[in-house]
């Protein structure tokens, strides 16, 4: 039976730098964000590329998630890196069906980071909300959820890695520390306007704080989003040296 991990991620995270580090798997074939023109469709978001997105991706959502989330898969792993807030819409009950992780980011380096593309976000647009949410549901459930923290994961890459490849009963391969610098053949359309430096890294390269703070417009919304963050953080996996 095809192992089915699907991550849900906040945006201007570490994302596709894991979804390279489980493509060098031997066993894995990964998948960019399919659910992304369901989400554009589905809002009045605007985003860089966002028309391309739509042109060329199925939009709607249910059909992705039976023909692609859940759909036939010829490698015994499949690696699915979803945005949290492309679930919009959706009915969450698909979600028992797939080994789910949680990818967050601190607020401030994550809202430091994300407005130098969308100028003027809304705590929709960092996924924070929808990532709780999923949080709740898996406890509901009975599971016990996988999240990492990016900050955890860039101090210590292999034995984030480790544990994490320990908590889906995968074997840990050493390939997923490094890749080929340069784009990949499973990036989405939209990379080139968001991928720019995960296509000049060969690796994880190490945690640095953001030197610009969170700008004052935001701190309202930095504090929502540390709200959701910290209901995160105790699940996350912590770095050993």
């Amino acid at each position: 039976m095809t192992k089915r991990i699907s991550m849900w991620s906040g945006p201007r995270n570490i994302s596709t730098a894991i979804m390279y580090s489980f493509r060098e798997r031997s066993d894995t074939q990964v998948v960019d964000e399919p659910l992304y023109a369901h989400y554009l469709s589905t809002t009045n978001v605007r985003h860089p590329g966002d028309d391309e997105v739509v042109a060329t991706m199925e939009n709607d959502g249910a059909k992705v998630v039976s023909e692609i989330l859940l759909g036939d898969v010829e490698t015994e792993v499949v690696f699915f890196k979803n945005m949290a807030h492309h679930l919009r819409g959706l009915e969450t009950g698909f979600l028992s069906r797939l080994e789910n992780i949680l990818l967050t980011r601190h607020p401030v380096d994550m809202l430091t980071s994300l407005v130098k593309q969308l100028p003027d976000p809304c705590l929709r647009d960092t996924g924070l909300k929808e990532q709780t949410e999923v949080l709740e549901h898996l406890l509901n459930l009975g599971q016990e959820p996988i999240v990492i923290d990016s900050q955890e994961l860039l101090k210590t890459p292999e034995s984030v890695l480790r544990q994490l490849c320990e908590k889906l009963s995968l074997p840990f391969e050493s390939s997923m520390l490094s890749w080929q610098a340069g784009p990949k053949p499973e990036d989405g359309v939209w990379a080139k306007h968001w991928y720019d430096n995960v296509h000049k890294s060969t690796g994880f390269a190490p945690y640095r704080p953001k030197e610009a703070g969170v700008p004052r417009r935001l701190e309202g919304l930095l504090e929502e989003c540390l709200e959701h963050y910290n209901r995160l953080l105790p699940y996350a996996i912590k770095a050993k040296e």
